[in-house]
């Protein structure tokens, strides 16, 4: 039996990647064990969803006058305790500093969604809207010290209807990550990818741009 990669989940709300994360564990298509799950909000549902899959789950609340380098060694020490293979952020909303960025470098995925580097930041399904996009999508990428702007592993494409709003863009992209974001997982817990001298390597070879698939090639996937 192959040995299951502990990896510790990082959320801020209700936790829909993670519930997909667990569910691939549980089935046996993600060969992880999540060892913990950390939030920075007391009453980020996320929690709940791990104590209902028997996985610890801590809050680490940035109290008022905590620096964030206060929090981010605090976290670190959390993370140390959990032991983890790989740190997994699944909608966890503060920004890491740099230090702890470089102790967990190319041990660290997030997804963001958006076709990146396009849209970093917040409210994107908004902001593609605005400018009138045709496209859409969410990219999992290797965390780095530039917000949004570490190595690219994969992308899903989807295309931006008349009818779309925030809310549907949001459901449509939550669908692809809920199916992308474990694929990539899954690659990192098979030894199959890693990040050297800031490139991404899938299978041996070096990644020239990530992996990208659209909305149907997404969503009819299987395990790999």
């Amino acid at each position: 039996m192959s040995t299951l990669l502990p990896i510790s989940v990082l959320v801020s709300g209700s936790g829909t990647n993670l519930q997909a994360i667990l569910d691939a564990a549980r089935v046996g298509s993600l060969p992880v064990r999540v060892v913990s799950v950390i939030s920075d909000q007391p009453d980020a549902y996320g929690l709940t969803r791990a104590a209902k899959a028997g996985v610890p789950g801590l809050v680490l609340e940035a109290t008022g006058g905590m620096h964030r380098q206060e929090y981010d060694q605090a976290l670190g020490a959390l993370l140390g305790e959990s032991d983890p293979g790989l740190v997994v952020l699944a909608g966890f909303m503060r920004i890491l500093g740099a230090g702890l960025v470089r102790d967990w470098e190319g041990r660290m995925l997030n997804v963001h969604p958006s076709l990146l580097p396009a849209y970093r930041g917040l409210h994107t399904h908004r902001r593609v809207l605005e400018a009138g996009e045709s496209h859409h999508g969410t990219s999992v990428h290797f965390v780095t010290e530039e917000l949004d702007g570490g190595p690219l592993i994969a992308q899903a494409k989807l295309d931006i209807g008349p009818e779309d709003t925030e809310q549907t863009l949001n459901a449509r992209v939550q669908a692809l990550e809920h199916r992308m974001y474990p694929a990539v997982i899954r690659w990192f817990a098979q030894d199959r990818l890693r990040m050297t001298d800031g490139r991404v390597e899938l299978d041996g070879v070096r990644l020239e741009e990530p992996v990208t698939r659209g909305e149907e090639a997404w969503l009819r996937s299987s395990a790999e």
